[in-house]
């Protein structure tokens, strides 16, 4: 697809390990799974901390042009602000200069979730104050690494951190409340927005978010399901999208919810005059996180995302082990519409994979031909996209290796490399071999 990023991404605590390794602090991740609430813990995961070598150099074979990947805010600050833990720095300065030798360009994310458990004893998101101990731990890590890093990502799916961890309370930390899911997600976003002038501040040529989606369509064409439809993008897609590019918080979703009653007055108490402003602080790029779209039936309930498909080794046809529709038509759609809704002036595809279980076989082999048709017919969609003008510059595959896939544990395999989770042998995937070909392919 000529001038365009192929790569591979992961996060810090789906594969580091290295709980408390060269003074890392605690992180709401570490308490969540020590309160049994996950059938694994990220403490030792995939080993990265000490096998990335290893990991750039399957890298470096594979081809990719870039790696996304997370840094531990906890390795950076064991306490949330205050003094900077250098060998953490040290660490991510290491791989850093590795991946510049292999000639792949870093992608940092600066937030997928897990942050320091010392501040979330102080409130944690649902604090104002969070969002200066954000600003401070990104200046922190663009002193240290701007000077050879330039793209930046501040945050990964805002909507996972807002509404699992701290209104539904299945991802950490835990919390079951309306209120403070809102004022959570709003303090996300103004971090994120106040962050894009300091990490530009620092040596960032190109700065952007990293947001999911959920594509909907109505279950039928009757006016519940097409308004359950609409309101459900509002609670998914809508409530991010529209602040970070200039909208606001859409109007129809603060009606909603204050007449639900999740908040009084005219919009959420979080929100100070001046926040959306900042919210809004130009980004260089947008990362689209894409894996499935859903029906919305009124009947259901409008929030629910329970479509009723078992998760598991035996999903489904047309289905991942995950229990999430293969759709990638609604990916070529949704692209679409941010090209026309909210225009950026770039997009990359910064997560997009499926989860199979399929294992190492007599042979040395991994063979998961579900996965190469999975990525296959989605890098299709971007490439019809892209072809029709939609602003599309790179895509990463979720994920470079099998990790801890929250609270699923290692079940869930979305990996290009399969890994041994009792003794870290990595073994690449029929799927890291076709993506091998299929970069080399594309520079042709």
């Amino acid at each position: 697809m000529g001038d365009f990023v192929w790569g591979a991404a992961t996060s810090a605590y789906q594969i580091e390990g290295g709980r408390f390794a060269g003074g890392k602090g605690e992180s709401i991740w570490d308490r969540f799974s020590d309160s049994g609430r996950m059938p694994e813990s990220g403490d030792v995961a995939c080993d990265h901390y000490n096998r990335w070598e290893e990991d750039v150099a399957l890298m470096a074979e594979l081809g990719i042009d870039a790696y996304r990947f997370s840094i531990a805010w906890t390795r950076v600050l064991p306490d949330g602000r205050g003094t900077l833990n250098q060998a953490g720095l040290d660490f991510y300065d290491r791989l850093v200069d590795g991946l510049l030798t292999e000639g792949i360009t870093p992608y940092p994310t600066l937030y997928h979730w897990d942050l320091p458990q010392a501040l979330e004893d102080e409130g944690g998101w649902t604090n104002r104050a969070t969002v200066d101990a954000f600003v401070e731990y990104a200046e922190a890590v663009v002193g240290r690494l701007g000077d050879r890093v330039t793209n930046w990502i501040t945050h990964n799916e805002p909507w996972v951190a807002t509404f699992l961890g701290h209104l539904e309370g299945v991802f950490a930390p835990g919390r079951q409340s309306w209120t403070d899911a809102l004022a959570a997600g709003h303090h996300i976003l103004l971090s994120h927005g106040r962050a894009v002038p300091a990490l530009r501040a620092g040596g960032a040529d190109r700065v952007g978010i990293a947001l999911d989606c959920r594509v909907a369509f109505p279950a039928s064409e009757s006016t519940e399901d097409i308004a359950a439809t609409r309101h459900f993008d509002g609670f998914r897609n809508r409530w991010f999208y529209d602040p970070v590019f200039g909208k606001g918080y859409p109007a129809d979703m603060v009606a909603a919810y204050r007449d639900r009653g999740r908040f009084a007055g005219d919009t959420i108490p979080a929100n100070r005059p001046g926040d959306l402003d900042e919210i809004a602080a130009p980004v260089d790029f947008l990362g689209l996180n894409y894996y499935t779209s859903i029906p919305i039936s009124a009947a259901r309930g409008d929030e629910t995302e329970d479509t009723g498909v078992p998760a598991g080794p035996n999903p489904l046809e047309g289905h991942t082990e995950m229990g999430w529709p293969i759709t990638p038509d609604a990916l070529t759609a949704f692209l679409h519409r941010i090209d026309d809704e909210w225009s950026p002036s770039s997009i990359y595809i910064t997560e997009n994979g499926a989860s199979y279980s399929t294992g190492v076989d007599a042979n040395g082999r991994v063979p998961d031909q579900e996965r190469i048709d999975y990525l296959d017919s989605h890098i299709a969609a971007v490439a019809t996209a892209r072809a029709s003008g939609v602003p599309v510059d790179g895509y990463f595959v979720w994920s470079l290796l099998d990790n801890l896939e929250w609270v699923e544990g290692y079940r869930q395999r979305f990996g290009m490399i399969h890994v041994d989770h009792g003794t870290g042998t990595r073994t690449p995937k029929d799927s890291y071999h076709w993506y091998r070909d299929r970069i080399k392919e594309s520079r042709r």
